[in-house]
């Protein structure tokens, strides 16, 4: 019969617990598989997680060979070390399951010694680490996949702390901006990027602050001769645990070449504006000038101070009438720089008349102003903006080969958005062609070059606007622009 020991000191004989029934507990209790082979290195225990571990019964296991049961890459010299009286402390190497799936296994194992201190059997403890080493192995794979990426990428991209400083640029930024990345790291974002897109940036930075979503912006970043390129960005938040932004990535790409492309489709567009719209101008300026040479003759002819009088006033009226249609002529022919600033809707809206007043007289269509005198102020290009309603207004009384009226209304939709239509009472598009609008070099006209909706679009987007058509035959079309004002 086997000897009992009290658990506690003080106890009964009556609370004593059995020898083998305490190293049951022990073996059952312990979140470890557990298994003891004699020096024939036989199986003369294993405990349930050993099982569990391996996937074999106690049965299948008790008596047999070590090594004819699990096989693993544990080498020979481990289990005699072991034999010879020494400890081996969290060995990490792989064992078979019985379904022959590998398994990573950190093992200890001891020599089990008897009262003479003879070794009489090897003790294993064994954890399963092979989730754990799954996800490290993942995890490292995907750091290699995403240095992989980071190194080979053209696109430039940083890390930033939540202060804007870089903590990580990639090596594209060698041939991007002829930077080296190491020189960026620890750089404050503004030194990056030119003065005039601070204020455009911290606008975004703080967008994505507020909604958490990535955003993505245009920016001019500096090159190392201190020259610039457009880089078109794209920056994501990082979050700690605490949901709390605590950095932010940025992938830029340099889309110059793209933007140049643009400045030549706009002036291309510009271009093909003026050429259609010269005939209307010098018609309407000949008008003026058939006055100026009738009232030249009568002046001359007269020494009535008075009539005199009247016909340099008439002269005058004339000349300033020509000096406006010209102006207005050049400003739209004249290259302009992209400067956005503060300018009146009703004032580029009758800028834009003027323009084409000459053209609608030729077509005899008028023009009637359905907008209030109230001053709406925009943010914007007033040069552009005024080179979109041009190509609106000139397609309205193009569609009107015998005449009629095109509409403007303004009237605000929110307290921030100023919504602008454009109607005419022409022929109307048929609704099948209305989604190829705005395709470039997709036409409706003989004479059209497809140009003028795509520039038009382009430039309502770049001021965070949109644009709508509608239309029907017969009926005629409606241009809605929907702008944000200050």
């Amino acid at each position: 019969m086997a000897k009992s020991f009290p658990l506690f000191g003080g106890l009964s004989e009556s609370d004593a617990i059995n020898l083998d029934e305490l190293i049951d507990l022990f073996l059952n209790g312990t979140a470890d598989g557990i298994c003891m082979v004699d020096m024939e290195d036989r199986f003369i225990r294993v405990n349930m997680m050993y099982t569990k571990i391996f996937g074999y019964t106690e049965k299948e296991l008790l008596g047999r060979k070590f090594e004819d049961v699990i096989h693993s890459y544990l080498t020979d010299d481990v289990i005699k070390a072991v034999k010879q009286g020494e400890f081996i402390h969290d060995l990490v190497t792989q064992f078979y399951h019985r379904d022959g799936s590998l398994l990573d296994i950190a093992v200890s194992f001891s020599p089990l010694r008897n009262s003479s201190g003879e070794i009489i059997a090897i003790i294993g403890s064994y954890r399963d680490i092979t989730k754990h080493l799954t996800i490290e192995r993942e995890l490292k794979t995907t750091r290699k996949l995403y240095q992989l990426i980071t190194e080979n990428t053209t696109d430039m991209i940083k890390l930033y702390s939540k202060d804007k400083r870089v903590l990580y640029a990639s090596p594209s930024h060698t041939q991007g901006v002829g930077i080296p990345p190491e020189e960026l790291v620890g750089q404050d974002v503004y030194n990056i990027i030119l003065p005039e897109e601070k204020e455009n940036f911290d606008k975004v930075y703080e967008e994505l602050k507020k909604t958490g979503e990535p955003q993505l912006y245009q920016v001019k970043m500096r090159t190392i001769d201190n020259g610039f390129i457009y880089s078109e960005t794209n920056m994501s938040p990082i979050y700690n645990e605490n949901r709390e932004l605590e950095a932010f990535v940025t992938v830029g790409r340099d889309i110059s070449d793209r933007v140049k492309n643009d400045d030549a489709l706009r002036n291309l567009d510009r271009l093909s504006i003026i050429g259609q719209l010269a005939a209307g101008v010098a018609h309407e300026i000949r008008n003026p000038l058939t006055s100026l040479k009738g009232f030249s003759k009568l002046l001359k002819s007269t020494i009535d101070k008075q009539k005199q009088e009247d016909y340099l006033s008439i002269i005058m009226n004339e000349l300033d009438r020509i000096d406006m249609i010209v102006n207005e002529f050049m400003s739209l022919a004249k290259p302009q720089a992209i400067q956005f600033e503060r300018e009146s809707l009703s004032t580029i809206l009758e800028s834009t008349v003027n323009i084409l007043h000459p053209q609608a007289l030729l077509h005899n269509v008028q023009i009637i102003n359905r907008f209030t005198t109230e001053d709406i102020e925009l943010l914007c290009s007033p040069h552009q903006l005024k080179q979109v309603f041009v190509n609106f207004l000139k397609n309205a009384i193009e569609s009107m080969p015998s005449g009629g009226k095109v509409y403007i209304d303004v009237q605000k939709v929110n307290e921030k958005e100023v919504l602008i239509q454009f109607t005419d009472e022409g022929i109307g598009i048929d609704s099948q062609l209305l989604e190829y609008l705005g395709t470039p070099f997709y036409t409706t006209k003989d004479k059209g070059i497809g140009l003028g909706l795509t520039v038009s679009n382009k430039i309502i987007q770049e001021h965070n606007g949109t644009m709508k058509i509608g239309s029907k035959l017969g009926k005629g079309t409606t241009v809605a622009v929907t702008l944000e004002y200050v």
